[in-house]
């Protein structure tokens, strides 16, 4: 019996294997079939059944395993042949993860969808270091963007949010991380706390911790890259204590 062709788009969270979803572990044991990106942990294939066939299909900055088409054109294909496709990708699917387009595709081409939110970086990863996205009487919101367009250019939102209170989260922009920086200068706010976090929530995690006139030296003397999330406003510098407490138990002072 041919099984009914279905797509599950199944947020990973944003590194820790422990931060996905109930139901995105349902959905990867009854798959038959997964594929996962680079930011989903391979940890979470142990819960799929023996049989399921799992696939990289992993994008990062220059070094595209698949374009987006043939993922697209993958998903469907793999349904059709073989029932439960589970799309795992990092963080959540709808947060820069390309996921409405995926399930466009798929239902365009007689695939049904079901959509698994995940834990997204973006607001996990600075408050599991003791960022606070909104703090009363600090801020009133947070932006989260992407530091490009889809034809590479800075994106515009992030002078825009240069001149509110919000906390800004930037994804996807450790490559422009000098411009972003720029943009603040511009509008008076060198002295605004800064963060970058790279590996958010996993075991090999690093955040540096300074100002906007500072942070793009910070990234450097620690060695900080991509995949990393870039976090701007007041309530960044709330993490400075525990960051301290981090470094004091790595190198605690003589007695």
């Amino acid at each position: 019996m041919t099984k009914k062709a279905k797509l599950t788009l199944v947020g990973a969270g944003p590194g820790d294997p422990e931060l996905i979803t109930l139901k995105g572990i349902r959905a990867l044991e009854e798959a038959d079939v997964v594929l996962y990106d680079a930011l989903a942990n391979e940890e979470l294939l142990d819960y799929c059944k023996p049989e399921a066939i799992k696939t990289f299909v992993g994008k990062r900055a220059g070094c595209h395993v698949y374009q987006q088409d043939k993922i697209n054109e993958t998903i469907v294909s793999e349904a059709k042949k073989h029932g439960h496709v589970v799309r795992l990708k990092g963080g959540d699917p709808y947060v820069f993860g390309r996921g409405h387009e995926e399930l466009q595709f798929a239902e365009a081409h007689g695939v049904d969808v079901e959509i698994v939110p995940g834990v997204t970086s973006a607001i996990s990863v600075p408050a599991l270091n003791q960022i606070p996205l909104t703090r009363r009487g600090i801020n009133e919101s947070f932006w989260v963007m992407t530091a490009v367009k889809s034809d590479g250019s800075l994106a515009a939102d992030i002078e825009l949010a240069t001149q509110s209170t919000a906390t800004v989260v930037i994804l996807m922009g450790m490559k422009k991380l000098g411009k972003i920086l720029d943009v603040f200068k511009k509008h008076g706010q060198e002295d605004t706390p800064a963060a970058v976090i790279q590996n958010g929530s996993r075991e090999d995690e690093k955040i540096v911790i300074g100002k906007v006139s500072n942070l793009s030296q910070l990234v450097l003397d620690h060695q900080l890259t991509s995949p990393a999330i870039i976090v701007i406003g007041k309530t960044v510098a709330l993490g400075e204590e525990k960051l301290k407490k981090n470094i004091q138990q790595m190198d605690p002072k003589p007695e």
